[in-house]
This record gives C-alpha cells, sequence and structure tokens, in this order.
C-alpha cells in the first residue's frame, strides 16, 4: 500500500520523532552523588572556593568526578555514595562557616543537552526518594499575637490623641481598655473605630471598652500565618538547591514539604528549623574599634560585616524585626539603587522616632542574627547543639527623623533586597512552627 501522504508531512513526523528522542535522553544518563556548597549571606563564591576545596578533598585522598561553578553554588560530583558522604564531612568541617554543605543528586546530562534545555523527567518521592515533612502552625499564638500587636496600636493611637486611659490589656481573646468617665470612653471609642480597622468595640460598662477582632480579621490572620511561613520555607528551601520542591497548604493550619532527591535529612530539618531576626542599633563614633590588645567599652559591642571587617556599635537596640509590620523591595528614587521599603508597629516607630531625632548625621547599623541547630556525630551518637550568627548587613547615616516608615539602602542588588524583605515579613508575622 503507497503512502498517500505529502512529503512534507513525513518530514515533519521524522522532525517531531527525532526532537523528542533527543529530548528523552536525558532520562537515560542517570544522577551522580554530589555535594553542593551554596554561599551564607554575604559570603563571596568564585573560583578561590573552588580551589579550596579541592584542595581539602585531595588531602583527604578524594577526587570528583567533575565540579560546576556558578554565582549561586558549587556543585561537586562523585562516581559513588561513599565518596559523597566523606566529602560532605571534610567540607562541613572546613566551609561550613561561609557555605551551607548539603548532599544532592545532580543530573548528569551532558552540557550539549543541558544547552539546548533538555532537563531529565521530575520524579517525585515515590519514585527517587526525598524527604517528606508535615509541619503545624501555631494559630493559638498567631492569634495572640495580633491581638498584642492590636493592643499596641491601641495605647500608642490613644497617647497620640492625648486621650487619657486607665489600662490597656487583653485577656480571653479581647483587648479591654480601660477609661476613668464615659465621656473619655466614647471619645476614645470614634478614635479606635476610624484608625484601628478589623475590629469589633463594645462599650462593656461606662468606663470599660472591650475590642474583639472581627471574624473576617481572624480568617486573614490565620491566613496570613500560614502564607508567610509557606514564604519563609521557601526561602530556606534555596539553600539546599532542591529541584522542584513541594511546598504547599494542607488543610487550615499545616503545611506540607517535599524535597525530592534529598538525602541529608538532618540537614533539611535544621534549614528548616532555623530562626533569624533583625537589630537595629546606633554606631558607636565616640570610640575606636577595639583590636586585639584593647578592650571593647562599656556599653558597646563588637560586631563584623559580612566582609569580616569589625564594627563597634551599642548595645541598646533601638528596635528588632519583630516590631517590624511589613516590608517591601523597590528602588531607591533618587539613585536608583536597590531598597528595601520597612512599616514599623507602634511601639518601634515610637522607639525609631525618638532615636533618629536625637541622632541626625550619626550612623545606624541593621543587624542579622540567625540561630540554627547543628547536629553532628560524637562518638557513634548525634548531638544537637545550638549555633547563632550575627552580622551587620548595612550601615547608613541618618539624614532626618523618621519613625514608622523608612527605607534600607546600600544592598548589592535588587535580589538581596527582595530577599531581605522576605526575611522581614517573615520574620515580623510568621506563627510558629512544629515538625510533626
Amino acid at each position: 500500500m503507497r503512502n498517500s501522504f505529502p512529503l512534507w508531512k513525513n518530514l515533519l513526523i521524522i522532525a517531531i520523532l527525532a526532537l523528542a528522542v533527543i529530548y528523552s535522553l536525558p532520562n537515560f544518563f542517570g544522577e551522580d552523588p554530589s555535594v553542593q556548597l551554596s554561599p551564607i549571606r554575604g559570603a563571596k563564591l568564585d573560583q578561590s572556593t573552588l580551589v579550596q576545596a579541592e584542595k581539602l578533598l585531595a588531602d583527604a585522598g578524594l577526587k570528583p568526578k567533575a565540579t560546576e561553578l556558578s554565582e549561586k553554588r558549587l556543585l561537586i560530583r562523585f562516581t559513588d555514595t561513599e565518596a559523597q558522604l566523606k566529602a560532605s564531612d571534610i567540607l562541613e568541617d572546613g566551609l561550613a562557616d561561609k557555605f551551607t554543605v548539603a548532599l544532592n543528586l545532580a543530573p548528569s546530562t551532558p552540557k550539549w543537552l543541558r544547552a539546548i534545555g533538555a532537563q531529565p523527567m521530575y520524579l517525585g518521592l515515590d519514585l527517587r526518594g526525598g524527604v517528606h515533612f508535615m509541619l503545624q502552625v501555631d494559630m493559638d499564638a498567631a492569634m495572640k499575637q495580633a491581638e498584642e500587636r492590636y493592643a499596641e496600636d491601641i495605647r500608642s493611637l490613644l497617647r497620640e490623641s492625648k486621650i487619657r486611659y486607665l489600662s490597656v490589656d487583653r485577656e480571653n481573646g479581647a483587648i479591654q481598655v480601660k477609661f476613668p468617665d464615659s465621656a473619655t470612653l466614647g471619645q476614645a471609642e470614634t478614635v479606635i473605630r476610624r484608625e484601628v480597622r478589623g475590629l469589633m468595640l463594645k462599650a462593656a460598662s461606662d468606663t470599660l471598652l472591650t475590642a474583639t477582632m472581627s471574624e473576617p480579621e481572624v480568617r486573614e490572620t490565620r491566613r496570613l500565618a500560614v502564607a508567610q511561613n509557606i514564604t519563609t520555607l521557601r526561602n530556606r528551601v534555596n539553600e539546599l538547591g532542591v529541584a522542584e520542591p513541594v511546598i504547599q497548604q494542607q488543610g487550615e493550619d499545616r503545611i506540607v514539604v517535599q524535597l525530592p532527591g534529598v538525602q541529608d535529612t538532618a540537614r533539611a530539618k535544621e534549614i528548616l528549623g532555623a530562626t533569624a531576626t533583625l537589630e537595629f542599633r546606633l554606631v558607636d563614633v565616640d570610640h575606636p574599634t577595639p583590636t586585639e590588645e584593647t578592650k571593647t567599652p562599656i556599653g558597646s559591642r563588637l560586631y563584623k560585616d559580612r566582609h569580616g571587617k569589625p564594627i563597634l556599635l551599642q548595645r541598646k537596640i533601638i528596635v528588632t524585626g519583630d516590631q517590624i509590620v511589613d516590608a517591601s523591595s523597590g528602588l531607591e528614587q533618587q539613585s536608583g539603587s536597590a531598597a528595601v521599603f520597612v512599616t514599623l508597629n507602634g511601639p518601634g516607630a515610637r522607639k525609631m522616632g525618638d532615636t533618629t531625632r536625637e541622632s541626625i548625621g550619626k550612623p545606624m547599623a541593621v543587624v542579622f542574627i540567625e540561630n540554627k541547630n547543628e547536629t553532628r556525630e560524637v562518638n557513634g551518637q548525634k548531638v544537637t547543639t545550638r549555633k547563632t550568627v550575627e552580622e551587620v548587613i548595612n550601615v547608613a547615616t541618618i539624614r532626618d527623623r523618621f519613625s514608622k516608615r523608612f527605607q534600607i539602602t546600600g544592598l548589592d542588588s535588587t535580589e538581596e533586597a527582595r530577599n531581605l524583605a522576605l526575611l522581614l515579613r517573615a520574620g515580623a508575622l510568621a506563627a510558629p512552627v512544629d515538625i510533626v
């Protein structure tokens, strides 16, 4: 039977089949046991890092199959898992202070296939293995945090409006505000209803005003608690360099995290469970930076920036990350450089306003603080220790008084600004999460 199709149709079918075969080839090359190094905040990943890693491995008698260096990661491939695990321990001891060391399975697709965008098919946990976490968000803590923020906002509003009150307390899911008389209560109710959204107000007596969160506000607070934690987890999973992670909400208060191909479960749990915050402090300009021979002045503390340069800061903390209610990244209008725009709550705004009013012309520093659980094997047993990392990520001169809203500049890139904004939002609003 003769083929009645035109020549161009036959050629088209052959071309499509050829492309299908080419783009399916990556699935036949398998994966290499690998160790991945990702820079911790502020660290530089360059050729010198590769040379240092290769020297550490060579001294231990290990020879990698191949190495791949990019701006965001150094991938070292091995032929077997025994060499991979040994290399991970060596690099962990030698480079863990500046880089996250994680085990990975890297596709061994040839360069010419990768150059045309051919990638192996994504395999989930059922086919490839990996780590599955079920995390639960503490909604009670999220609601308490929201009520505390509302209580502090009411205190600040009443002080700014010069309305006298006796107390503002939180009790049984409600905020109770006591006033000296009914006239003051009526005045305060008008101001609070106008300025503070999301609360239902009720006069329990002539001198007692109760405020409870409305049902829509409760739902929104719960939704944001989960959303903020998902954002934080996504940011931390990036450190593991996992391809195609699954991070999604399950039910009202649970989050599922699936990390296909991840072998180092302890490392994954450590990164997902890490906590981070920020502190704003004034730079100590009245004393010289101490050296090894001199002592740190009383009332000051010595820090280092991301490049290892020592900076002397005052011990007094102006504002912490817990007092940041919102943050977004963008560009500074005058110079066009990357910036993060920060919004503080009532107490934070008051402290920042008082400090900046009295410190115009002085430098202020932003200190990044991260706490991590590190699990190591000691005498055949796994021991978990708490490690605190503190570094100055930004120093800027105070040009004018600011309080509730301000911007952080001097960042290296727009990507860093986006990451910092994510960190600030997560640090301010995320509720506690337990791995269940």
